[in-house]
């Protein structure tokens, strides 16, 4: 992926912000970003995929206030030498993206990623990147394959939804910066993710293929299931 510059065709460079500063209300007080699988904490597998893909030019990492130290120590241990800033995250999710973008400096893209998702892989980084060439905004996606039922309070099925063109949106998802920092100036109201804050306010955002492994770890059951696909990832390596 390259961006014209007059006759000039230059690299672009690209911000990744990882949003880990979640509060972790369904793990018992537990902060599920540093909840060790095969012995390392979940944040670092997150973070190392970033760090390891040659598209990615600089990363924030966006912890609560409690964690930050901790952050700092594992930037030193893993020797992550992409990660520019390690800031303290908002109460909203879009609270802590912003704090994010405001750390990240000078660049054409930025790839927001949730932390709790640690099974991203560089190959999915690359399709988003590519992707957000068509409007400028891109999302990772998944098919809706179940079927899905509009229930009411009471516990009563009001109408059946037809699966067609339902998906259900992952991160990482990649904005021109100019986008992504214009959705958080003027967008009204709580977003549970960033292309909803971009839709917002008037921009088209396009999917790209996610990855049904790229799970985001959110109860102690999706510990078990990350540590199991990439234990999977690593026999295949080993085999190869």
């Amino acid at each position: 992926m390259a961006i014209q510059h007059g006759n000039i065709t230059k690299k672009p460079i690209v911000g990744a912000v990882v949003v880990a500063a979640g509060q972790s209300n369904r793990m018992n007080g537990i902060d599920k970003v540093f909840t060790p699988i095969r012995d390392r904490p979940l944040i670092t597998y997150t973070v190392s995929c970033f760090e390891a893909s040659p598209l990615i030019d600089s990363i924030v990492l966006v912890l609560s206030k409690e964690q930050i130290a901790t952050g700092v120590a594992l930037k030193m241990k893993e020797g992550w030498t992409k990660v520019v800033a390690i800031c303290e995250g908002g109460s909203k999710r879009q609270d802590s993206v912003f704090a994010g973008l405001a750390n990240i400096g000078s660049c054409d893209l930025v790839v927001v990623h949730d932390g709790a998702r640690p099974c991203v892989t560089v190959d999915l980084i690359a399709k988003g990147l590519s992707s957000a060439r068509e409007t400028g905004s891109s999302v990772a996606a998944v098919r809706v394959t179940d079927t899905i039922k509009m229930v009411s309070n009471n516990g009563l099925v009001e109408s059946t939804m037809a699966r067609n063109g339902l998906f259900l949106i992952q991160t990482p998802q990649v904005f021109r910066y100019g986008i992504l920092k214009d959705a958080h100036d003027r967008a009204n109201g709580i977003f549970t993710d960033d292309s909803s804050m971009v839709e917002s306010v008037g921009y088209k955002v396009q999917i790209f293929e996610g990855d049904s492994d790229n799970i985001k770890v959110t109860n102690k059951s999706d510990i078990l299931k990350a540590d199991n696909i990439i234990f999977a990832r690593d026999q295949r390596i080993h085999e190869t």
